[in-house]
């Protein structure tokens, strides 16, 4: 299997290089990811700015391209013009920190996969609760195994397979569960200070997130458990729009 691997931590991530010697012992792996951190960047692309592309190696065996642009970036330009070959599927992560709930609308790592999934390829976006961990080898041992059943899932054309990892040896997790995203806002905070030049500027932030929905992603993580959570690229709501189908006359 073709693999494309990126991320939105940069090609020198500790996630990244775990997946990638992972990977390449049984696949061909190509690494395209930003040259740099583009965290919470959501799906955006760069259209003002000319993206550069540069080959980069180190120890141990791996190499890919890193480009001065967003997740999302590195993933076109892979398919329309890195790539000898078309991937046979996406593979984002492993990200320091988990995607679940309302996070997802801004993770880059998601992004990226999703936009593997919008040229009609399967991605997996893999990030693990956390921000300290020491080593990400268990979790892309588990990434491995569920990219390479993937195909026997048979998903729809632009569904991507978000996974997230709880912050523990893997082999101590509670299980595997299939969940759905929690939409429960988490309280963000806006800092207002001011410069030595008297003028104002803010700072962003958040509290610690709590999820009270047993069912959804969140909670679910919080239990220790491995989660995934189907989610697609057409924003659709379908219900509604056979509902408002009996308005068109009256408009």
């Amino acid at each position: 299997m073709h693999v494309l691997l990126t991320n939105d931590d940069g090609i020198y991530a500790e996630g990244l290089r775990a997946l990638y010697h992972c990977l390449t012992r049984r696949h061909k792996v190509t690494v395209v990811a930003p040259d740099r951190e583009r965290s919470a960047v959501g799906h955006g692309i760069t259209l003002h700015q000319p993206l550069r592309a540069t080959r980069v190696s180190s120890g141990n065996g791996f190499c890919g391209i890193a480009v001065n642009g967003t997740p999302a970036d590195c993933v076109k330009l892979a398919v329309l013009e890195l790539l000898d070959d078309r991937p046979d599927m996406v593979v984002s992560g492993i990200n320091p920190g988990a995607n679940v709930g309302v996070n997802i609308n801004y993770s880059g790592t998601v992004a990226a996969a999703r936009e593997g999934a919008l040229y009609g390829l399967p991605a997996i976006a893999a990030s693990v609760q956390g921000t300290g961990r020491k080593s990400y080898d268990d979790a892309a041992e588990f990434v491995c195994r569920l990219m390479e059943k993937t195909p026997a899932m048979s998903l729809p054309t632009g569904t991507v397979l978000n996974v997230n990892m709880p912050d523990i040896p893997l082999e101590q997790a509670a299980g595997v569960r299939f969940s759905r995203q929690d939409q429960e806002l988490f309280a963000e905070t806006v800092e207002k200070r001011t410069d030595p030049r008297n003028r104002h500027y803010f700072w962003q932030g958040c509290e610690a997130q709590t999820y009270t929905d047993p069912d959804a992603d969140g909670a679910i993580l919080g239990q220790r458990f491995i989660t995934i959570t189907p989610i697609t690229c057409d924003a659709t709501d379908y219900g509604v729009l056979e509902t408002l189908k009996a308005w068109e006359n009256d408009l």
